[in-house]
């Protein structure tokens, strides 16, 4: 059975536009934000055919059901078949959730030691390993497989780590994937394709 999953992001929240760090926490979608997936909505309608051909999972925090609402009313989907799916959620930051950068190094300079821009979210207290997330990202994965067309809504970070579980790469590669607000992810035939706003479908 040959699979295609579209994987999207939120769009931009409030905390995106004050650099603060959701993980969990949840913040409103700004207008840009609900501009943003209006218009990756748009693209995919172009897309996927019968938008009830798909089957759609989403985070359960609020900025992707709000992202997830607008994307059904986009694309003519009945957002009560909307599943929602806690393995989607974006990675768990602890005690830095809701913290800017400069907070974060004034209470935890050396936690930062040796990190870089990529992989310092797992060093936070109280926060998960990369490891807990590629454990329950690659169950999602393999729920979904008999499933032949899933949409799914998701985070930046968590998307990164799932593209790079379905491609195969390892952590290094995987937390430096593009993370923007303003693109989606066809993942088929173990490739990936990256659709944005001068995607020419073939």
């Amino acid at each position: 059975m040959r699979q295609t999953i579209y994987l999207l992001r939120h769009g931009e929240t409030n905390f995106n536009t004050q650099g603060r760090y959701q993980g969990q926490l949840d913040s409103p979608l700004t207008e840009r934000g609900r501009e943003q997936v209006q218009q990756n909505a748009r693209m995919l309608k172009t897309l996927i055919g019968n938008a009830n051909d798909w089957q759609i999972v989403s985070s359960p925090l609020g900025r992707a059901m709000q992202s997830t609402a607008i994307l059904c009313e986009t694309i003519g989907y009945d957002v009560n078949n909307v599943e929602q799916d806690y393995r989607l959620t974006e990675v768990a930051v602890g005690q830095w959730a809701g913290l800017t950068m400069s907070e974060i190094q004034q209470t935890w300079p050396d936690l930062l030691t040796d990190t870089d821009v990529f992989n310092w979210y797992f060093r936070a207290p109280g926060g998960e390993t990369y490891e807990a997330v590629v454990s329950r990202l690659t169950s999602f994965i393999n729920d979904i497989h008999q499933t032949p067309k899933v949409i799914v809504v998701s985070h930046g970070l968590t998307g990164r780590i799932l593209r790079g579980i379905y491609a195969g790469l390892n952590k290094e590669d995987a937390l430096k994937l593009e993370v923007s607000q303003d693109v989606f992810f066809k993942l088929a035939d173990k490739e990936i394709t990256r659709i944005c706003s001068d995607f020419e479908d073939e």
